[in-house]
């Protein structure tokens, strides 16, 4: 059995269930999974090659669902490009992912007319809202298609969705994550009990649909009966009320939703008693951000740590471990069972408990390879390993805990400091609303550690005040020599401070970024 068959199971276990709630559209289980076999039909009728990309470009809408799922009955991965990026930067993607077909969402239009000239592989192009004169109309040609479920035979190792690295050292690289390992992901969150989605189940996403968690966290709950509230974008006071009025049980948040949820002003006056759980990931999470948020919420905390490469599905932080008597709210949880986890040096040699080194990890939920980049698959994959570039550690009960990435390690003066440590001392000042730590070129030291700063309004801190009370959380040679103040930081979409935007400056002309 493959994702398309699971969507036909649900088709005909469920067909009138409400699936997605979007605006003012109620769209249920029968009329998702028969937009999508009609999609499905009509890829196969425009004769593009077998496992061929298809490229979605849009906010996030039910389309997105009816595209994935044809795409996946049809033997085509569907690419979802980050809408965040430049033109440059988006026609430079398309045309590494060589994809024929584009779906495009109307606040694109534009930027895909400038580009149109320069795209190398795409013939055909397809305007999700309608109303392009030159592009072909999605209502008109999904509706004239067929609705029954493809016939055509589908592979366990099939690519069936392409997404992008982050990209926060250079053009993203396409991710093939396959029919199989969807399959032992679906199996996987099954058996954790923290993930027992059904058909009682209410979600919201707002995480963009072209990131692993908003994937995840729609289509692994969709497979299994529940209701999506599908969100375009992230508006605390919308998100809070929609919470609310929907009595929405679970919800996924990165570390920077999560605190704007919180300085929203009414956001302790909600009545928040149908939430279950509250998902987070993506990047580190503040220990006062995360004891606030389980005080306001009052729900399940779990903490998922993972990356696109391994379908999001590393260790979990359970909510019994968020209770504070447990002393592991600085760790992202155990390996999910299924995944080995081991600690390595720089000579590959594997550290015992408490020593830090890159995380290598093992598991049936790991990318086929990178799109056409043998180099670089053959590298993070080395060894039978996937490597991650996470600096962490484990505990004497096998908890682990995420220093930073590799290459984000501060060397000052021969001691190693790993921003996201100071990071968390400066997030306890109660007039820090935000903070990234870089290290700066420095004659004596090699580095020094440089911290840049968001103020919350009205606060009057200056250097010396931020620096002082670093000393206090942490060992001086962690503190902080210099303190930048902006007014806000500079994040990928997945809400990854982008540091090597921070460190531009200062490295420029320098011959080697030791940090």
């Amino acid at each position: 059995m493959y994702f398309a068959d699971c969507f036909a199971d649900l088709q005909n276990s469920q067909p009138d269930h409400e699936a997605i709630i979007f605006q003012d559209q109620t769209i249920t289980f029968d009329q998702l999974i028969s937009r999508g076999w009609q999609v499905g039909n009509g890829l196969l009728e425009l004769g593009i090659a077998r496992q061929e990309r298809v490229a979605h470009l849009a906010k996030n809408s039910p389309e997105f669902f009816e595209i994935f799922i044809g795409a996946c009955a049809s033997s085509y991965a569907t690419a979802a490009i980050n809408w965040r990026l430049a033109e440059p930067e988006i026609e430079q993607l398309l045309n590494y992912t060589g994809n024929s077909v584009l779906f495009v969402g109307k606040d694109f239009y534009a930027t895909v007319e400038a580009i149109e000239a320069n795209l190398t592989h795409v013939e055909h192009i397809i305007a999700l809202d309608g109303g392009h004169d030159r592009w072909t109309d999605y209502p008109s040609w999904r509706d004239q298609q067929s609705n029954t479920q493809p016939a055509i035979e589908l592979k366990g190792d099939d690519d069936i969705l392409h997404l992008y690295t982050s990209g926060t050292t250079g053009l993203p690289k396409g991710v093939q994550l396959t029919n199989q390992g969807y399959m032992n992901t679906l199996e996987t969150l099954s058996n954790t009990g923290s993930f027992d989605f059904d058909n009682t189940t209410t979600l919201i996403n707002v995480m963009p649909l072209f990131h692993i968690g908003g994937v995840n966290l729609t289509v692994i709950p969709l497979l299994k009966g529940a209701k999506l509230h599908l969100m375009v974008d992230f508006e605390p006071t919308q998100v809070l009320d929609k919470i609310t009025e929907e009595k929405v049980t679970n919800v996924l948040f990165v570390p920077a939703m999560i605190q704007m949820l919180l300085q929203e002003p009414r956001v302790r006056e909600r009545d928040y008693s149908h939430l279950e759980y509250m998902y987070y990931g993506a990047s580190p999470i503040s220990e006062s951000v995360l004891q606030e948020a389980v005080d306001v919420f009052a729900c399940k905390f779990a903490q998922i740590y993972g990356a696109t490469e391994n379908y999001a599905l590393v260790s979990l932080l359970a909510p019994e471990d968020h209770a504070p008597e447990r002393n592991k709210l600085r760790s992202c949880g155990k390996p999910i069972p299924g995944v080995t986890v081991k600690i390595i040096d720089t000579e590959g040699n594997t550290l015992p408990t408490g020593e830090v080194g890159e995380i290598l990890i093992q598991s049936d939920c790991i990318l086929k390879g990178y799109w056409n980049k043998p180099e670089e698959t053959a590298e993070v994959k080395a060894g039978g390993w996937y490597h991650t570039g996470d600096a962490a550690c484990l505990d004497d009960e096998g908890f682990l805990y995420i220093k930073d990435r590799v290459k984000d390690m501060i060397i000052t003066g021969g001691e190693n400091v790993f921003p996201a440590e100071v990071e968390n001392a400066l997030h306890s000042h109660p007039e820090v609303a935000d903070v990234a730590v870089i290290g700066i070129p420095d004659d004596k030291w090699g580095e020094t550690i440089k911290a840049v700063v968001v103020l919350k309004a009205g606060s009057e801190l200056c250097e010396k005040d931020i620096i002082d009370y670093a000393r206090t959380r942490i060992a001086a040679f962690k503190a902080p020599r210099s303190i930048d103040l902006i007014d806000e930081l500079p994040r990928n979409p997945s809400g990854k401070i982008l540091r090597r935007e921070l460190r531009a400056p200062y490295w420029e002309g320098v011959d080697r970024q030791v940090g």
